[in-house]
């Protein structure tokens, strides 16, 4: 296996065993409280979870995050969660698939849409490859390979500064996001991948040509955390302990830059644990919800947990609906249901 796979299969496994959680940081949803609604005159089986992103039918308001690929075990993992995604219509993020562009042998673990022909799939690289040979032929390829309906440029300067040999020249990335943005023929999301986006880098990502934002902020699994269990070098594996908790609460991005930017479509994920944060999050200005460790947890279990945890996180959101009188997605936004306490 090659370092890159061997990095993946060790994600897996540290994800799944070890507390690499946030600790001292949330989400910062709990500061927010639905005010309930007794009478919602509604009929609970008609309430309506559907909705579009970048022009694509949902049937529910939910992203599988983006975790994995390049292994067999990543396969097993991806194959399960596009299967899902088909049967509920929910859109879904594969890991960063350099690992493809470099092994094209392990180009069949990413290949879901095989079994997932309607889903909204997003292919995923990460930005700072621009700085490291890669260029729009590569970010083509690995949309061609998903046949993906859009790319997701993940951003992740702390990660790479504690990964063991973690790739660091952040240096004039924005022009090069901004020369993807208009050469693909997808729209390409800007995603970070557990600290955060704030207002004003959303602003730059936005100018840059980016179609939408995954604000991917703390309060969920921190990838400091991840690498310091990952290094064998004393010092990175001190460096993740004491940048565990760095970040920007998922809440936080979300409530700043939809205040400024208030049609660039959004996705809150970042420490979203279950329907009820979801909801919160589209209250607060989201167009989706992200969830990764959950759905990573009971991918490895089954397809039947799988589809077990779709169920309630549908049926939880229908809850924040009809207990706060709000017939769909449309109407959670805009009715003054969310105050913060």
């Amino acid at each position: 296996m090659s370092n890159t796979q061997i990095r993946k299969d060790d994600h897996l496994r540290i994800c799944l065993e070890e507390d690499v959680q946030f600790r001292q940081l949330s989400n910062g949803l709990e500061r927010y409280r639905f005010t309930h609604c007794c009478l919602p005159e509604l009929d609970f089986n008609e309430i309506d979870l559907s909705t579009t992103f970048l022009g694509k039918s949902l049937e529910a308001p939910l992203l599988i995050s983006s975790m994995t690929g390049g292994t067999p075990q990543a396969k097993m993992i991806n194959f399960r969660l596009a299967e899902v995604a088909q049967t509920y219509r929910l859109a879904m993020g594969v890991g960063s698939q350099r690992v493809a562009v470099e092994k094209p042998e392990v180009c069949d673990t990413f290949t879901v849409r095989s079994v997932a022909p309607n889903i909204l799939l997003l292919a995923n690289l990460g930005a700072v490859q621009l700085n490291y040979t890669y260029g729009i032929e590569e970010c083509l390829k690995v949309v061609e390979l998903l046949q993906a309906d859009a790319l997701i440029l993940h951003i992740n300067p702390l990660q790479e500064c504690i990964q063991t040999k973690g790739d660091t020249n952040f240096k004039g990335l924005l022009d090069k996001i901004n020369k993807v943005c208009y050469s693909l023929p997808v729209p390409v999301i800007a995603k970070e991948v557990g600290n955060g986006i704030s207002q004003p880098m959303a602003q730059k990502l936005i100018e840059a040509g980016v179609s939408a934002i995954d604000v991917a902020g703390a309060g969920g699994t921190s990838w400091a955390k991840v690498e310091s269990e990952r290094a064998t070098n004393p010092l990175k594996r001190k460096l993740g302990q004491t940048f565990a908790d760095w970040g920007i609460s998922t809440a936080d991005c979300l409530t700043e830059i939809r205040r400024f930017h208030p049609e660039i479509p959004l996705i809150a994920s970042g420490g979203l644990r279950n329907g009820l944060d979801v909801a919160k999050a589209i209250a607060l200005g989201a167009d989706l919800g992200g969830l990764a460790f959950p759905f990573l947890q009971a991918a490895s279990e089954s397809p039947q947990t799988l589809e077990e945890l779709v169920e309630l996180l549908i049926a939880e959101i229908k809850t924040v609906l009809f207990c706060t009188g709000n017939a769909n997605l449309s109407d959670l936004k805009i009715t003054p249901r969310l105050r913060e306490i």
